[in-house]
């Protein structure tokens, strides 16, 4: 995540996606099985391993997996009313007498149908209890009609430049939305925590000429009786922090990457100025697949909105409307985030800093090369800074609950990074940091993993390293780097 701000703490978060269809909005049909020839993981058919944050507990609930989200949303931007019908594919992960999701409070249930029959459910608060006994491992299809007037819902931070994530209606009844760690609850059911990544499709109905923009791919745009109807399909699992929608007078323009990925502007119309900067991704994504790998989505996008925020989505980079929001910089740093924050995702909030880091290092490496910043002026500020931000927001990888998104998870880490390049030595280190997402393709990992990774790739044990600059309440010595 990158939020509008000129401090070195700023975050960034960005959208991806592709394909598989439904044969009617709100009654989806199996993302189609891998073929033979080229396996998938499990996780690509929206199967994850889900557990309780240990960060947000009061959030999300392991005992279920969503496999796949079917929105069917209708906009009525003079009422602020979101009517919704949403159908999700879910997997109970243990034997209960209940299925629990998050809900907002501002949206009110109509009727809930498991397998197609109506049952019962409780709506308290945030949590959306449904009344039902569940078999471990076993599948199911959970149908919910709701509606209401959706809100923002606070977000657990100390910083200046955003109070609230999710659901966000401007004056003039356009909409965006931005999620992290959680807020997705503000305008459909979901399984809120990053662990349990799924497959989506989204079908927005607005006034038009407004137009709905979501993630992945869009395979259908129609207007008539005065609304705009669109259908977008995301094909590749993303955690539900990753998933954002817009509603506005957006206009689009057409463009590719230079190994042929398409690209999308979502832009105010009339803005040709602001069309030209975001043309800079072009150049800033070949730098990030010379580093990284080939981009691991088929689809990428760009979206400006009427905030001071800005966020990487899968498939979709969602930017506040300024010039340094639109920046190259910011691209660059939202796009890593597709890779390290996308690709692989944390199984936990405690391991942000496996996204920010990575994204905050690779673009200060990057701006040292064009000749925007130094880095080694910027390591040797990380490091002048570091000890106080352990004693305010905690280590890295142990962060305070209340202070989401603080500097000590976006240059603490870089400046691990930085100092793990010199002791690995080039070849080395940018070898790994290439080979660590697609290792873990359409999957999550946690601190467990991506350290002992790294130890093994290696051939060093590097678990004492990691523990002193990610656990540890004092900023180590500095080494080769």
């Amino acid at each position: 995540m990158r939020r509008q701000t000129a401090a070195l703490a700023a975050t960034a978060l960005l959208l991806a996606g592709c394909t598989s269809e439904t044969d009617h909005p709100g009654e989806p049909t199996p993302a189609p099985a891998p073929a033979p020839s080229s396996p998938r993981p499990p996780a690509a058919r929206g199967v994850s391993d889900p557990v309780e944050d240990s960060v947000y507990p009061d959030v999300g609930d392991p005992g279920v997996d969503a496999l796949r989200y079917d929105l069917d949303l209708s906009w009525d931007r003079d009422t602020r009313t979101l009517r919704g019908r949403e159908t999700l594919r879910l997997r109970a992960t243990t034997a209960a007498d209940h299925l629990r999701l998050d809900l907002a409070a501002e949206l009110t249930v109509r009727s809930v149908r498991l397998d197609g029959a109506e049952v019962g459910f409780e709506h308290d608060g945030k949590d959306l209890v449904i009344d039902t006994d569940v078999t471990a491992d076993r599948r199911y299809v959970v149908a919910i009609a709701y509606s209401g007037s959706p809100r923002p819902v606070p977000a657990p931070t100390q910083r200046s430049d955003f109070d609230a994530t999710g659901w966000t209606t401007t004056s003039d009844g356009e909409v965006w939305t931005m999620q992290e760690p959680y807020g997705a609850y503000s305008w459909y059911a979901v399984h809120d925590q990053p662990s349990d990544k799924a497959l989506y499709s989204f079908t927005i109905s607005a006034p038009a000429p407004w137009v709905g923009v979501a993630n992945g791919d869009l395979r259908a745009r129609d207007t008539a009786d005065g609304r705009t109807t669109t259908h977008w399909v995301l094909d590749e699992p993303a955690a539900s922090y990753l998933v954002t929608i817009a509603i506005g007078p957006f206009a689009v323009t057409e463009d590719s990457s230079t190994s042929g990925i398409p690209i999308t502007y979502w832009t105010p119309e009339g803005r040709p100025g602001l069309v030209q900067r975001l043309q800079q991704a072009p150049t800033v994504l070949a730098w990030l697949e010379d580093r990284l790998g080939p981009y691991p989505f088929a689809t990428l996008g760009f979206l400006v909105v009427k905030s001071l925020s800005g966020m990487e989505t899968q498939t979709m980079i969602t930017l506040g409307d300024t010039s340094y929001a639109t920046g190259p910089e910011v691209l660059l740093h939202e796009l890593a985030h597709h890779w390290y924050g996308d690709q692989v995702t944390p199984r936990d909030w405690a391991d942000v800093w496996m996204n920010e880091g990575m994204a905050t290092y690779l673009q200060y490496v990057w701006e040292d090369e064009v000749g925007m910043a130094s880095l080694d002026v910027a390591t040797a500020g990380w490091a002048a800074k570091d000890a106080q931000l352990r004693a305010a927001y905690g280590p890295p990888a142990d962060p305070e609950p209340e202070s989401f998104a603080a500097p000590n998870v976006y240059t603490t880490p870089a400046l691990m990074w930085h100092e793990l390049r010199g002791q690995l030595g080039e070849d080395t280190f940018w070898r790994l940091v290439r080979e660590w997402p697609a290792s873990h393709d359409n999957g999550n990992a946690g601190y467990d993993d991506i350290t002992a990774w790294w130890s093994e790739r290696s051939g060093e044990d590097l678990s004492g390293f990691f523990d002193e600059w990610l656990l540890g309440d004092e900023t180590p010595e500095r080494g080769q780097g």
